[in-house]
């Protein structure tokens, strides 16, 4: 089992190391998220902290999963200090007047060593419903065609838009057609729940 929850950006400087191993973990994996192989870990861990700031501002909102205590041996199960973490993702909410109604999804990774649990999935509706509640209706996203992604969006209730040839590269330099999806999402006053 796993929690998901937000992360401040002082939590995120604190954790910065171990999600700078989850991002090399996702990259050494073949991931295209924007890096090259090999990441360097500390590399990757600067890269986190560099967010911080966006995160303390409200630009940036993002979240981690973490295995249950007992599930991770060795952690103090009253807190996330030193716990691994096993995935995140990340909510980019449009900062213009006429978008405040939008946002992008990014960066959603699971570590290698957690996927086929459902996580991908849990942090997705983690981020869907804090959008619900921020009033946020439509999300975007955009992901390399026909990675495993694809299948998890589409599962998830995602529309899929269209391609555009050789958008990104993978870790290996070779360029690859990304897929764009949105997401129409209740208002707030008609979520479940609600």
């Amino acid at each position: 089992m796993y929690t998901v929850r937000a992360v401040t950006a002082e939590e995120l400087l604190g954790a910065a190391e171990r999600l700078g191993g989850l991002l090399a973990d996702t990259v050494d994996g073949g991931a295209s998220v924007g890096f090259l192989a090999p990441l360097d870990p500390g590399a990757a861990a600067d890269w986190w902290r560099a967010l911080a700031p966006e995160v303390g501002a409200g630009r940036l909102l993002l979240w981690v999963a973490y295995p249950e205590p007992d599930a991770d041996p060795g952690t103090d199960a009253g807190t996330d200090a030193g716990r691994r973490i096993a995935g995140t993702v990340q909510l980019r909410p449009a900062s213009t007047a006429n978008g405040r109604h939008r946002a992008e999804v990014a960066k959603l990774m699971v570590h290698r060593a957690d996927r086929g649990h459902g996580l991908a999935g849990r942090l997705l509706a983690a981020l869907e419903e804090e959008a619900v509640g921020r009033g946020i209706r439509t999300l975007v996203l955009d992901t390399e065609t026909d990675s495993p992604a694809e299948r998890l969006y589409a599962a998830a209730g995602w529309t899929r838009v269209g391609t555009v040839p050789d958008f990104a590269t993978d870790p290996a330099g070779v360029p690859h057609a990304t897929t764009v999806y949105y997401k129409a999402l209740p208002a707030a006053a008609d979520s479940p729940g609600r």
